[in-house]
């Protein structure tokens, strides 16, 4: 190589460097930016709501009083209503995904469906509030209940669960579906026994933070009809029911300000069961992780 060529490396190197460096902090600018933007929004919310944040107001039902407002109807509709999007997303989700992937036969049709599946999480959530009112609501005739709320929910995480369970079940090695058909198994005792035992904690994983977008939704259930202003407990999955971000969401609607402050203590509220829901999907992925 001659002296011409090697200044031309050194160069190509130089500049190669730099862009290095010029990306680099542009990638860390950004990541320091929304830390900031972060940090001052969770400051104002627990500046402003932390001095509502006692046992009177997780006990005592919505008011026009701001003093008297209680979130307490809010959190026991946000219970019923993951009771009854839980299990239904989860059984549905997961054995869509052992089906497509167990027992589906690998031709266009499967894969359409696959795509489909995945172009569906990024679909916006007030399309689905739409399908659950005319499906549940108005065809099905379920009215503005709990039940309806928890099918159009299930309908909006139901893909995320799909694609996080398709992607554990594709991680196992096909060496331990081998060694099960090795000793007798059946297909189904292999998945039954194998697959979904190793899958557990991507399943599990994807499953809670699907839920945890579902509890922190308001468009589908306000197009549902879920009531913004409750002063009673459901009874049954049939009541009328509020949540969380639509009770936060009235309270931000208000023209007093001490409304909005009220709303914060909402919101941290919110945030601790959002927080609660990711860790316990962190801790159940690293016992298993463990195990398996």
């Amino acid at each position: 190589m001659n002296l011409v060529d090697k200044q031309l490396v050194q160069r190509r190197r130089k500049k190669r460097l730099f862009s290095n460096r010029i990306m680099r902090q542009i990638f860390f600018s950004a990541s320091v930016f929304g830390i900031v933007v972060l940090a001052v929004l969770l400051y104002r919310i627990f500046r402003e709501g932390l001095p509502y944040l006692d046992i009177d107001f997780l006990t005592s039902f919505a008011s026009r009083f701001p003093e008297e407002a209680g979130i307490k109807a809010a959190i026991t509709g946000s219970v019923w209503l993951m009771a009854v999007t839980a299990p239904v997303s989860v059984v549905l989700g997961v054995g869509t995904a052992i089906y497509l992937e167990e027992y589906a036969k690998e031709n266009m049709f499967t894969r359409f469906i696959r795509m489909n599946i995945s172009n569906l999480a990024g679909v916006p959530s007030v399309v689905f509030g739409l399908l659950g009112l005319t499906v549940f609501v108005r065809l099905m005739e379920m009215g503005r209940s709990i039940i309806a709320g928890g099918f159009t929910m299930s309908l909006l995480i139901l893909p995320i669960i799909v694609v996080a369970s398709q992607e554990a079940i594709r991680a196992i090695p096909n060496s331990q579906y081998e060694a099960s058909y090795a000793m007798g198994a059946t297909k189904w005792q292999t998945i039954r026994r194998v697959v979904l035992p190793a899958a557990l904690p991507g399943i599990l994983t994807g499953g809670i933070l699907a839920l945890s977008r579902a509890i922190g939704e308001t468009a589908p259930l306000l197009m549902i009809g879920a009531l913004s202003f409750i002063a009673y407990l459901p009874e049954n999955i049939w009541s009328g029911f509020t949540v969380l971000p639509i009770q936060i969401f009235n309270w931000t609607a208000r023209p007093q300000e001490e409304f909005h402050l009220v709303a914060s203590t909402g919101i941290i509220i919110l945030l601790f069961i959002l927080l609660l829901m990711n860790s316990v999907a962190v801790l159940i992925r690293h016992k298993f992780s463990k195990r398996y």
